[in-house]
């Protein structure tokens, strides 16, 4: 009897993980996944221009970023993102508020990895994921970025439109639980 309810409670959960879209009954990861709202911070350095071949003309002194970034997933591929950063201690750009018409598409693999691009006046960024805690925590690296214009590299390689920049930046996603204040009252 034991073995019989141990079998009808596994079959349940399989059922219920199906039906939530958090896993297929395989185990095996799907965009389905990435739903909603996810808080993402960003912490790294850009090291320099990037050539045809792919080699870092180093800036004299790497600039450092931080950023915090809302991303929302729509489960089929395609996201928004508001974000507000500094590059050395200075908001990017001049920004004086959250930029937030960024639009771009994402890809995720049966293994739980996956491919952000993400787009925003001429700035395109590409990233590798890893998605984790049942599509709750997503931790990335930005593999390329490509910027409108560039300052001079310390061997003076420049680029004056469409550069692609060698980046060390590492980000961190967590799923957001929104309540309204009705949800928040009666947690009390």
């Amino acid at each position: 009897m034991n073995i019989k309810h141990l079998s009808a409670l596994s079959a349940i959960a399989v059922a219920v993980l199906s039906v939530s879209g958090a896993a297929h009954a395989d185990g095996r990861c799907s965009p389905r996944m990435l739903t909603g709202a996810y808080a993402f911070s960003a912490h790294g350095e850009v090291l320099g221009i990037l050539d045809a071949a792919s080699q870092l003309h180093r800036f004299d002194t790497p600039s450092v970023l931080d950023d915090v970034a809302m991303i929302g997933f729509d489960g089929s591929g395609q996201i928004t993102r508001t974000d507000f950063g500094n590059i050395d201690g200075v908001p990017k750009g001049g920004q004086t508020a959250f930029a937030s018409d960024q639009t771009g598409t994402y890809t995720v693999n049966p293994d739980c990895t996956g491919t952000i691009t993400i787009q925003q006046n001429g700035v395109v960024l590409g990233l590798e994921i890893v998605i984790g805690d049942n599509g709750n925590l997503v931790k990335a690296m930005i593999t390329s970025e490509t910027v409108p214009g560039s300052r001079s590299a310390l061997d003076g390689t420049s680029c004056p439109s469409g550069c692609a920049v060698g980046v060390q930046v590492s980000l961190e996603g967590k799923k957001l639980a929104v309540y309204d204040s009705h949800d928040r009252d009666s947690h009390k």
